[in-house]
């Protein structure tokens, strides 16, 4: 006879609850496929578990250049340079970077340079880790004061869509834009999981 399990407690629920949604589509892919089809030519990151598919598509593939940056403000004279030397970027981060570019988006904006980034947000949806909380809270309205023209992407199949508009938003109006993954979509971990990995 089969044993039942256990009861599990509300911690139990709330872990399922933090799980990623489900992708009907399979996002990374999808955004990598605009990059290429859109002609970027530099992808530049700070490593971060919730672009790492995006990192490791972009890696495998030789039309694009990928840069890793050890923190996000380098993402700033990247794209500078890059756009021109005549190449397209895109900047992957995660909220809690976004801090780091504040005082150069100055230069994005007074410059008017094509700046589209795809920022992973933490803070949200059921943090686990408080130090993540205050800027993730605060990253909209800091990019927003910037200059920066944000769109979020609350759900796996927005992620795309979002971002192939923010792309050629940011190279056609010359403005930095950015698309802000929900924690809800990339999923968030505890402590525990974290350890174990």
């Amino acid at each position: 006879m089969a044993r039942r399990p256990a009861a599990r407690g509300a911690w139990f629920r709330i872990g399922r609850l933090n799980a990623p949604l489900p992708a009907a589509v399979d996002w990374p892919l999808a955004v990598h496929q605009a990059l290429t089809r859109l002609g970027f030519g530099v992808v530049g990151f700070v490593p971060d578990a919730g672009h790492k598919r995006l990192i490791e598509l972009c890696q495998a593939d030789a039309r694009l250049r990928t840069v890793v940056m050890s923190t996000e403000e380098e993402g700033i004279g990247l794209a500078t340079g890059a756009w021109l030397g005549g190449a397209k970027t895109v900047l992957l981060m995660q909220s809690s970077g976004v801090g780091n570019i504040i005082n150069a988006l100055g230069t994005i904006k007074e410059c008017r340079i094509p700046l589209p980034m795809i920022i992973t947000m933490r803070g949200e949806y059921g943090e686990f880790n408080p130090w993540q909380i205050p800027m993730g809270q605060a990253t909209p309205a800091v990019l927003e004061a910037m200059g920066v023209i944000v769109q979020p992407a609350l759900e796996p199949e927005a992620v795309a869509p979002a971002v192939d508009a923010a792309l050629r938003l940011a190279f056609n109006g010359y403005a930095a834009v950015a698309v802000l993954i929900s924690q809800r979509v990339i999923g968030i971990k505890s402590f525990q999981e974290q350890a174990a990995q």
